[in-house]
């Protein structure tokens, strides 16, 4: 591999990055349950500042967060897959998306107990 082949595979590599970048923002802009999550994301850390947790209350509040904005991402784009696919009701395409936001919901649900478990006792 000459060095002209490995700057591209490190720009492509970087360019990955722009994509992603681009992914998060156009799903933070239009989707609203993405919103929602963002502004529950911003309590939590306030009110994580406000009772002082500790490092790995932390590390268990950003895991939270980041699974549950890693899994609106996902819901986003198999929706908007099987939107592009048919824009006619089906059965399955109606299937794929309530899974989506089933898995959503069952992370959100859990989210919410270990954050009651980790705020209630400090309150």
């Amino acid at each position: 591999m000459d060095s002209r082949d490995h700057r591209n595979e490190l720009r492509r590599f970087f360019k990955s990055f722009v994509h992603a970048g681009r992914g998060i923002w156009e799903t933070a802009r239009s989707e609203r349950n993405f919103q929602f999550h963002a502004a529950a994301a911003c309590a939590v850390l306030v009110c994580g500042f406000i009772v002082g947790l500790s490092p790995i209350e932390w590390a268990i509040i950003f895991l939270l967060i980041g699974g549950m904005f890693s899994l609106e991402l996902l819901n986003t784009a198999i929706e908007h897959t099987v939107d592009l696919i048919t824009d006619k009701h089906h059965p399955l395409a109606k299937a794929a998306k309530d899974a989506a936001a089933g898995a959503v919901c069952v992370f959100a649900v859990i989210s919410c107990i270990i954050g009651l478990l980790i705020f209630l006792p400090k309150l």
